[in-house]
């Protein structure tokens, strides 16, 4: 067949060549505007290897923004904070703080909107189900309103005794909120049966980052929300990195591998958790559009010896800057002695390995807490992919023992600062995820951190850097090929 004398298949083949070239140079205009170089070029490289998948790829998940509407509800109720935390600091100084301190709370104030406040307890969980009770007693002490807030919330025979509690407090007229990520609780068996107990309890609940475009519900699809947070009564609150489901997770195929997760959860009272009731009203007012005002209270502080300071820091696609990256890097710089990190998954940028493989040769003593063996066979791949670099620079890297995943995520800095929350050190953590953390400045905080990463280290095995160069090519190409994925954001 031919049109004005030309062949089709030479017209089709010289559109598909106009197409092909037409991509290739708007991807190099639009691509690398406002991204980090690593993370263009990996784009660009997708785009140039297959064009047409990588092109309709980007448009799907290329751009990091929310709707608008969204920015402009995180800039409202980030002023808010600011208004309702005015004058709110109350910490003592009577132990000197280390030099840097202070430039590190100003940061996260002007990045988050929270202040460090003083005068508050908190108590660490690490057995994944003696946590789970916790929380459901403190909700069976609900006398005004419970908040939940979790990436995953799931019923099954594990999780049972917490949605009870939660069920049981709403029948003494406790107001029972609950927030909980659309995919990933959909992805995991049971959410049918998870949201009809939730509806038949009475509880007032809402999917977070919901993809649902028929109800004019639609975002970024990879955007997620990954904190983890209950809050009684303004008066107690928990946070950390576990999830309320049964810790194989209940997918088929942890089950046959044996998996298993273990998570830490700091028990919280005083001030602070004020700031973490803050967070999901945020969240709650960005998926409902209703401002719990009512429901901010204050707290008064904790009456005990050993009481610590806490700054909460927020993160996600809605702040401008990567909150929780920048508080990283300046611990990471600040330190003087010691530094000890615990990230299930260890995927950097260019910016956190410097700050750590730098820290070793300053003479610091560096510590890296990391699964044997992983879930997640591209973060696993690619978080392998930095292990002779971490190793040579003299960076102690420790391997917890299978079948368990270590999914706790918190660091040590010399003896006074920590930070716990639900942020990962990799990259879908500081730009694509809402996340939590908490910084501490309390010695007597971090020596229960301490006897956490020995406890860990008990569990673990050194990786040396002779046993890591006995690894077979293919698992190096692996790792290589998956650390080129986790570039694209």
């Amino acid at each position: 067949m031919t049109v004005f004398g030309i062949e089709l298949s030479t017209i089709l083949l010289v559109v598909a060549f106009l197409v092909d070239f037409a991509i290739r140079v708007v991807a190099i205009i639009v691509v690398p505007r406002n991204r980090r170089p690593t993370s263009g070029m990996a784009w660009l490289l997708a785009i140039f290897l297959i064009p047409y998948f990588g092109a309709l790829l980007f448009l799907l998940i290329g751009f990091r923004t929310l709707p608008k509407r969204r920015v402009e509800m995180q800039a409202e109720i980030n002023q808010f904070i600011l208004d309702s935390t005015a004058g709110m600091e109350r910490v003592q100084r009577e132990h000197p703080w280390p030099g840097w301190l202070e430039s590190v709370v100003e940061l996260n104030r002007n990045l988050g909107s929270m202040p460090l406040v003083g005068d508050n307890r908190a108590r660490l969980h690490g057995d994944y189900d003696e946590t789970l009770a916790a929380m459901a007693a403190d909700i069976d002490q609900a006398t005004k309103y419970v908040h939940v807030e979790f990436y995953i919330l799931s019923l099954d025979d594990t999780t049972g005794p917490f949605f009870d509690a939660m069920e049981n407090a709403v029948k003494r007229g406790v107001t029972v909120r609950v927030l909980m990520d659309h995919i990933q609780s959909m992805r995991k068996p049971g959410f049918k049966e998870t949201k009809q107990r939730l509806t038949a309890s009475g509880v007032k609940w809402q999917l977070m980052l919901p993809l649902q475009p028929f109800k004019g519900k639609w975002q970024r699809p990879d955007l997620r929300n990954h904190r983890k947070l209950v809050i009684v009564d303004g008066r107690v609150g928990f946070m950390g990195s576990q999830n309320v489901i049964d810790r194989s997770y209940n997918m088929k195929r942890n089950l046959r591998r044996g998996l298993k997760w273990k998570d830490l959860m700091v028990r919280l009272e005083g001030p602070i958790v004020s700031g973490l009731n803050a967070i999901f009203i945020t969240d709650w007012y960005s998926e409902t559009n209703e401002l719990l005002t009512r429901d901010i209270e204050p707290v008064h502080p904790v009456q005990v010896s050993d009481a610590i300071d806490c700054q909460i820091v927020p993160s996600g696609p809605g702040f401008e800057g990567e909150n929780n990256l920048r508080l990283f890097l300046a611990l990471l710089y600040y330190a003087q002695e010691r530094i000890v990190i615990t990230s299930p998954y260890f995927v950097p940028d260019e910016s956190i390995m410097y700050a750590v493989t730098t820290a070793v040769q300053r003479g610091l003593h560096v510590e890296l807490f990391v699964s044997e063996i992983g879930d997640q066979a591209l973060v696993y791949h690619a978080q392998r992919s930095y292990y002779e670099e971490l190793l040579r620079a003299g960076v102690k890297i420790y391997m917890y023992k299978a079948p368990y995943v270590l999914h706790a995520k918190h660091f040590t800095i010399d003896d006074d600062v920590a930070v716990i929350g639900s942020s990962n050190m990799d990259m879908r953590s500081f730009s694509l995820n809402f996340e939590v953390s908490m910084m501490v400045r309390g010695r007597s905080f971090v020596e229960q951190l301490r006897a956490v990463e020995d406890g860990y280290r008990a569990d673990s095995r050194e990786l040396t850097l002779e046993e890591w160069m006995k690894q077979p090519l293919k698992s190096t190409i692996l790792d290589n090929l998956a650390r080129l994925t986790s570039a694209v954001q």
